[in-house]
């Protein structure tokens, strides 16, 4: 090795000790003769002095020493004199007297500041991101990142999960997202697809007989990017042989749990609640609701078809919902305020966002006219609203009211300062619908994949009432973003006709789109179930941010596009003769 220890290593209890370090110029600093320098590498900083009266020739390399040279010293340990200690540090109470200097590479002038105090811009950061993974933090944030994924592997292997690879080059089938096509040099005129998950070769796996698999899986997918998605991205993805539902949701807890013991020392209280995709959106207005703070609905549909307000009634006509969500003392609200309120209801599909304010026990506004006293009492005692308070009401169908006014409801949570840092609300959201009502294609439509199972008490449900399925599956909801999706699903051919035939699919036709899956199930399937984490984002959240960019070593920008190495890239001749493509890029709009 070319060097002793590291650079966040070294502490009084070495005092005297001979030692010999590698790593960055972080800082230079000249005092009158002796130069100080602070040596970094991923452990940590040391600061090493350079005296000419103890030695000249380190001391004269040392002035022209640059910033994030790369070096390596030999010297001894000693105390830091009075005055100068730094209890920031680890190593702030010594500092190495250098014997010798050896300079292991020069370096320019860096385009950025390898300082988390001064961040350049996002486009910079990421075209030089090898000097913006020196950072403190970002080290910071791929320990924490390896360290999760250590805990995950340690916790599914003591549970006699086997972690398996699966291919990469693969087949498409029909899936809920765009995917990348890899074009065939030995095929010509054909392509690969590249995995968007697992999801099929891990059930074949449970028709193979290896009971529990995991994988640290990178998925693949060609979709339009946000802070929480990049187009190559990794899950924790395992399946389960021979369980149910409570079972997967007993390891998948556990999993997190043991992940964020190991990882951040943090001890989850178990079992996660659970909570139905009904109760969810009734409640919260979102399938993955934020549960650090209140601000609950109240469904408030049967009071207000009785009152004479035009809007209400002709919703509920229509057997629409309306919503209630009480903001406790915001009757002081502007109307700037209300109207920031509402934008956001329009922005999530809503054609606007009723409201009253509660004082001196009953309610104003422009719409109170239309409420008669009786019914303004029955608003106030359902809502427990009081004086001060103000209702906001949302009236559509079902899920578009919930969703619309659940948007305002994280809007009034980030407002009123109601978030608290440090906290871990996990919950699991579990039977979804299986079904959801198409109008282009006037038929029903999977909401999930087809090999979901229905609930067992909804089966009888499937051909007389399809929108009351009820689907075997679940998510974790951490801070109201989700971390998890997972389903039990179907492994007999008498029940996949019959989910099949709700959305128009005969078997046969589903058979040519998942052949060789299908085929395998002639051949003996165990009931089996699992689920996927989303790796990245779980990081990103036990890290503190919601930017899962931050905890990836090299990811893409807004465009999906890389400053780093100029992906993605035209295709030379050369390379297009070698594939036997032509392209012909068709002009447009995008």
């Amino acid at each position: 090795m070319l060097r002793s220890h590291t650079c966040g290593q070294l502490n009084t209890s070495d005092l005297k000790k001979e030692v010999t370090l590698c790593g960055w110029v972080h800082t230079r600093r000249d005092h009158g003769g002796l130069i100080f320098i602070d040596l970094r590498d991923r452990f940590g900083i040391t600061q090493i002095v350079f005296d000419p009266s103890h030695n000249k020739d380190a001391h004269a390399q040392s002035e022209h020493l640059g910033r994030e040279f790369v070096i390596r010293i030999h010297g001894h340990v000693r105390n830091r004199p009075e005055g100068m200690l730094n209890p920031k540090l680890p190593t702030g109470e010594i500092e190495v007297i250098a014997d010798t200097l050896e300079i292991l590479s020069h370096a320019e002038t860096p385009p950025i500041e390898i300082d988390d105090r001064n961040l350049a811009s996002e486009e910079t950061r990421l075209k030089y991101r090898y000097l913006d993974l020196r950072r403190p933090t970002m080290q910071s944030h791929l320990l924490l990142r390896h360290k999760a994924a250590q805990a995950a592997r340690e916790f599914l292997s003591s549970e006699s999960f086997l972690e398996i690879e699966t291919p990469l080059l693969v087949k498409t089938t029909p899936g809920g997202a765009r995917v990348f096509k890899s074009p065939s040099r030995v095929h010509p005129g054909k392509f690969f697809s590249l995995p968007e998950s697992p999801q099929i070769y891990k059930q074949l796996l449970m028709v193979s007989g290896f009971d529990r698999y995991f994988q640290l899986a990178r998925c693949l997918r060609d979709e339009d990017l946000r802070a929480d998605r990049q187009p190559e991205f990794t899950q924790i993805d395992l399946e389960m042989s021979f369980v149910d539902m409570d079972d997967v949701l007993s390891i998948g807890e556990k999993l997190v749990a043991h992940i964020f013991k190991k990882t951040l020392g943090v001890e989850l209280p178990l079992p996660f609640p659970r909570m139905t995709f009904h109760e969810a959106m009734t409640t919260y207005g979102s399938d993955k609701p934020d549960l650090r703070f209140g601000l609950e609905f109240t469904e408030v549909t049967d009071i207000v078809k009785h009152s004479d307000f035009g809007v209400f009634k002709s919703v509920v006509d229509k057997s629409g919902r309306v919503f209630c969500l009480k903001a406790p003392g915001c009757a002081n609200f502007s109307r700037g305020d209300i109207e920031e309120l509402i934008e956001i209801a329009k922005t999530h599909k809503l054609p606007g966002l009723a409201w009253m304010k509660a004082e001196a026990g009953k309610l104003e506004s422009n719409i109170a006219k239309y409420f008669s006293p009786a019914i303004q009492q029955q608003l106030l005692t359902a809502t427990a609203a009081k004086d001060g308070d103000l209702l906001l009401f949302a009236a559509d169908q079902y899920e578009k009211a919930a969703n619309g006014l659940g948007q305002v409801r994280l809007h009034l949570g980030r407002k009123l300062n109601l978030i608290k840092d440090g906290e871990w609300k996990f919950l699991w959201v579990i039977d979804f619908p299986m079904y959801e009502w198409n109008d282009d294609a006037n038929q029903w439509a999977a909401r999930h994949h087809i090999f979901t199972r229905p609930h067992d008490d909804d089966w009888d449900k499937l051909e007389s009432d399809p929108g009351q399925v009820r689907g075997k599956l679940y998510d974790i909801v951490l801070n109201g973003v989700e971390l998890s999706s997972g389903s039990i699903r179907i492994h007999r051919k008498d029940m996949q006709e019959r989910v099949l035939k709700v959305i128009g699919l005969t078997y046969e036709e589903a058979a040519k789109r998942f052949d060789f899956l299908l085929e395998a199930f002639k051949y003996g399937a165990p009931p089996h179930g699992g689920m996927a984490i989303g790796f990245d984002r779980l990081v990103a959240l036990m890290g503190g941010q919601n930017d899962i960019r931050e905890f990836i070593a090299f990811p893409r920008n807004k465009s999906t596009e890389n400053p780093l190495d100029g992906s993605p890239q035209e295709w030379t001749p050369e390379f297009l003769k070698e594939l036997n493509l032509k392209v012909d890029v068709a002009k447009g709009p995008k």
